[in-house]
């Protein structure tokens, strides 16, 4: 298997993507730590895949915009497991608002969960990865952390700073054993998307060359196979999951 016995944590973890990546990280060998906010249904959903996967999953619970929380964290998985191989930065909110009218709250809200929230997670990730010598951190942007789109100010600042961000963290971890890559997907079809008018879904689908939405197991393919040792040479990357969004792009 290919992350067998790997100790994985993966915040935003109780649905879409993240719950997604949870179920393959324990289908392929791994040790989960399934993190989400307290009142999500990460609790019953990691306690079933528990009992499924003979006691190899656990939830914890995080708002990652506090970092007292994020530190204890990642000091609780590491009690629970010994080590932490990989961390899936995951949990993130959208927000769309028009530039001349955003308004502080919402933006720096977005900012401090899908940015700094990142960075916190990382950091308090890369103490033990690099006590160990070893760990690979995803952290998952966007298609809109390379391109802009009108009323979204801030989910596109945050994002584009996690691009950067991942870049940085991989030259830093580089020489201490630690692998840090971003994933971009494009639209992903997540229960949020269910939500939109059949007029919208369809515009959405005709901007992906492949003609459809993304499957959240599709993001977590890329995500299993970054922190996997089959990425061992790959650091600093940006891998798009956008179905050809990006292709025709400069």
């Amino acid at each position: 298997m290919r992350l067998q016995d790997k100790v994985i944590l993966i915040t935003g973890g109780a649905s879409g993507i993240g719950l997604a990546s949870v179920e393959r990280c324990l289908a392929e060998g791994a040790r989960v730590a399934m993190a989400d906010l307290a009142g999500s249904a990460g609790a019953e959903k990691a306690a079933e895949l528990d009992k499924q996967y003979a006691g190899r999953c656990i939830f914890t619970a995080v708002d990652v915009t506090s970092t007292e929380q994020v530190n204890q964290m990642v000091t609780d998985v590491v009690a629970k497991f010994g080590r932490l191989d990989g961390v899936f930065n995951n949990a993130g909110i959208g927000g769309i608002n028009p530039a001349d009218s955003y308004p502080d709250e919402d933006f720096l809200r977005i900012i401090d969960v899908n940015l700094n929230g990142v960075f916190r997670v990382a950091r308090a990730a890369l103490k033990p990865m690099y006590a160990q010598g070893s760990g690979s951190i995803v952290n998952c942007a966007s298609i809109l952390g390379v391109f802009g789109q009108s009323g979204t100010a801030a989910y596109t600042a945050a994002k584009g700073g996690v691009v950067n961000l991942t870049r940085t963290l991989a030259l830093e971890g580089a020489a201490k054993g630690v692998r840090v890559n971003a994933i971009g997907p494009g639209y992903i079809d997540t229960p949020l998307l269910s939500l939109l008018d059949d007029a919208t879904k369809q515009f959405l689908i005709g901007l992906h060359p492949l003609g459809r939405l993304g499957r959240p197991e599709e993001v977590a393919n890329a995500a299993l196979f970054l922190m996997s040792d089959e990425a061992s040479f790959i650091t600093g990357a940006n891998l798009m999951v956008d179905g050809g969004f990006t292709a025709g792009k400069s």
